[in-house]
C-alpha cells in the first residue's frame, strides 16, 4: 500500500496562511497521515519531484506578489527550463488566502495551481479563493473546500484497517514538550541576548543587536501623535544598504504583559526548561535559545498582544474545566461563532492576554507544553530605512509613528513594536534591538541626469530621505519632494534638513500643511498646481516618480 504522507507549504506574510496550514496539518494528523507542514523556502524545491502528495497553503502580498517566506521558490518555478512533465506524480491541490478588494485577487494562488498544472502535476480540487472580504472570513472557502479534499485524500490513501479518524473531541499531542531543569542546575553565565560575533549577514536567524544611539521626539509635545526619529550603531555587523531598503526589527513584549501572562498561567519567569520534539523529524523554534527561561520566552516568543485566531479558541476549549468557557470557546471555535468571534476579537482588537483573563478557568489549566502551538511567535516588523550610509556610515535611522488608538476596550490599543521602540532610552545604558536588513521595493534610478519626484506624506518621507541624503552625498540635483502634514509648527519632520538642503540648491520642496488654513490642503492639490513643472520634469527630464504612505 502506498505510504499515506503529506507534505503542506505555506507562504505566509502576516502569519494567517501559516496558521491555515497548521491547521491542514493536525486535521491530516487525525486521519492517520504522516505529515510535516513547512514554509515554501524552508524545502528543497527539488525534492518536490520526489513528494506523492501536497497541498500548498499561499497568500497574496501588495500588488499580487508572493509572501517573503515563499520568494525563492517562486523564481525557482517558474524558471524557463524546468521540463513540462517534472511533476507528473505529484497529486497537489492549492488554498489560496486573499482579499478581494484588492484587483489582484489571490492572484499567487491561481499562478501556482497553474503552473504545477503545466508542470504535470494532478490536481485533486479546483483552487479554492479564500476572501478576507466575505462576512465569515477566508473560512467560508476554507471549511468546505477541506471536507472535500479529505474525501478525495482519503478514497487515494484509505485508512488503514482498524484505524478510525481521531475524533475532534481528543486533543492531538503538543509539537514539543517542555522539560524543565532542575532548579539548581548549573547556570551558563552568558545572558540569552550577547551580541555574537557576525558570523554572516545578518538575517532573521542572526540578527544583528545594534545599540541605540538616540530616540528623538520629532513632533511637537502638544500634537496627538507621537513620532519618533530613531538611530542605531550597526557597526562591524557588516550590513549595507541603499535608499528604498528595509530594515526588519524584531521587537519584545514589555515587562508588565510578561508577568501578567507568568501570574495568569502560574508559570514561574525564572524556570529553564529545554524543548523536546513531540514526533522525530520536528525541528525545533530556531529563534530559541536552550536551555531556556520562560521569561525569555515569553518576552521575546510567544505574541501575547496579537489578536488571537479561532485555532487559539479551539485549542484553549480542550483544557477547559469550566462547562460555561468550554461552550463559549467552543463556539468561537465552530464555522457559526465566526461572527460572534470577530465582534469578540477582531473588532475591538482585543489581545491575546486580554483573551485569557476573560476565561480564568481555562487560562490556569493551560499545559506548558502546549504554549507554543497555542500563541504564535512575534514576528519582525518592516520599518523603511531613512538615512543613507553615504551621509550616516554605520547607521541606520527610522521614522516611527507608535500607533495608539482607542476601540469600544477601555484600555487604549498600543503597537507592540512602536510602543517598545519609544519606550528605549539610549540614556539608561546599553540598549540594544535584534534587526536585519531587506531589499526593498523601491530602486532609484542609475544615471545621475534623472530626476526624482518623490510624494511623501507623513512618516512615508522616510524613504525618500534616505534618497535624498544619498543622492545629496553624490552631488546629484534633480530632487523633487512633495511632503504633507497636519501643521507646519507640529508635525514637520526634518524641516531644518530640507530647507538647508533647498538652500544650497540640491532640493525642490514643495509643502501642504492640511490643517494650517480654513480648507484642508493635501499633497494632491500641490501636485496639480506644479503640473507645468511637473510635467516638464517627466516629459523632457524622463524623471522617476516615487510614491510612499
Amino acid at each position: 500500500m502506498a505510504e499515506r504522507k503529506l507534505l503542506v507549504l505555506f507562504g505566509s506574510q502576516t502569519g494567517t496562511a501559516q496558521d491555515t496550514a497548521e491547521r491542514v496539518g493536525r486535521e491530516a494528523k487525525r486521519r492517520h497521515l504522516r505529515c510535516r507542514v513547512e514554509a515554501l523556502d524552508s524545502c528543497d524545491v527539488a525534492n518536490l519531484i520526489h513528494e506523492p502528495l501536497v497541498v500548498f497553503v499561499c497568500a497574496t502580498t501588495g500588488q499580487g506578489d508572493p509572501p517573503d517566506n515563499m520568494k525563492m521558490f517562486w523564481r525557482f518555478l517558474f524558471r524557463k527550463n524546468l521540463p513540462p512533465g517534472s511533476l507528473c506524480q505529484l497529486d497537489y491541490a492549492v488554498l489560496g488566502l486573499g482579499d478581494s478588494s484588492y484587483p489582484k485577487f489571490n492572484f499567487v494562488a491561481k499562478k501556482l495551481h497553474k503552473r504545477v498544472l503545466q508542470l504535470g502535476g494532478n490536481p485533486l480540487l479546483p483552487v479554492a479563493l479564500g476572501d478576507d472580504q466575505h462576512d465569515l472570513g477566508p473560512d467560508a472557502v476554507v471549511d468546505p473546500w477541506l471536507l472535500a479534499l479529505w474525501d478525495k485524500i482519503l478514497t487515494l490513501y484509505p485508512l488503514p484497517p482498524g484505524l478510525e479518524i481521531i475524533s475532534p473531541d481528543v486533543c492531538l499531542p503538543p509539537k514539543y514538550t517542555l522539560h524543565y531543569l532542575p532548579e539548581d542546575s548549573p547556570h551558563p553565565d552568558s545572558d540569552l541576548l550577547q551580541p555574537t560575533a557576525p558570523r554572516a549577514v545578518p538575517s532573521e536567524l542572526h540578527p544583528f543587536s545594534a545599540r541605540v544611539v538616540s530616540n528623538q521626539r520629532v513632533t511637537a509635545q502638544s500634537h496627538f501623535q507621537d513620532v519618533r526619529l530613531i538611530e542605531f550603531d550597526v557597526t562591524g555587523s557588516g550590513i549595507t544598504f541603499s535608499a528604498g531598503d528595509v530594515v526588519m526589527i524584531q521587537p519584545q513584549n514589555c515587562p508588565e504583559d510578561v508577568q501578567q501572562f507568568c501570574q495568569l498561567l502560574r508559570l514561574d519567569p525564572d524556570r529553564r526548561f529545554v524543548l523536546k520534539p513531540t514526533e522525530p523529524g520536528t525541528s525545533l523554534p530556531p529563534l530559541l535559545p536552550q536551555p531556556c527561561t520562560i521569561q525569555h520566552l515569553v518576552t521575546h516568543y510567544l505574541d501575547i498582544s496579537c489578536v488571537p485566531r479561532r485555532s487559539f479558541f479551539e485549542l484553549l476549549s480542550y483544557f477547559s474545566t469550566n462547562e460555561l468557557e468550554r461552550e463559549k470557546l467552543q463556539e468561537f471555535s465552530s464555522a457559526q461563532g465566526q461572527e460572534e468571534l470577530y465582534s469578540y476579537c477582531n473588532r475591538p482588537r482585543r489581545t491575546t492576554l486580554e483573551a485569557l483573563w476573560d476565561f480564568p478557568h481555562t487560562t490556569c489549566a493551560i499545559p506548558a507544553d502546549y504554549l507554543l502551538d497555542l500563541i504564535p511567535r512575534i514576528r519582525p516588523r518592516a520599518f523603511s530605512i531613512a538615512s543613507s550610509m553615504l551621509a550616516h556610515p554605520d547607521r541606520i535611522q527610522i521614522l516611527v509613528a507608535v500607533v495608539q488608538y482607542k476601540t469600544r476596550l477601555s484600555k487604549p490599543r498600543r503597537g507592540l513594536c512602536s510602543t517598545w521602540l519609544a519606550s528605549l532610552s539610549p540614556e539608561q545604558g546599553d540598549v540594544r534591538v535584534p534587526l536585519w536588513v531587506k531589499k526593498g521595493g523601491m530602486k532609484f534610478p542609475a544615471d545621475p541626469a534623472t530626476p526624482v519626484i518623490m510624494i511623501g506624506p507623513g512618516t512615508g518621507v522616510a524613504p525618500f530621505r534616505a534618497a535624498i541624503q544619498e543622492r545629496v552625498a553624490q552631488g546629484r540635483r534633480g530632487n523633487c519632494l512633495f511632503f504633507g502634514c497636519r501643521q507646519k509648527s507640529k508635525d514637520f519632520y526634518c524641516q531644518a534638513e530640507w530647507e538647508e538642503l533647498v538652500t544650497k540648491g540640491f532640493l525642490t520642496l514643495f509643502t501642504a500643511f492640511s490643517r494650517d488654513q480654513e480648507e484642508k490642503v493635501y499633497v494632491q492639490h500641490r501636485i496639480q498646481e506644479n503640473r507645468r513643472l511637473v510635467w516638464e520634469l517627466l516629459s523632457s527630464g524622463n524623471a522617476h516618480i516615487y510614491l510612499a504612505g
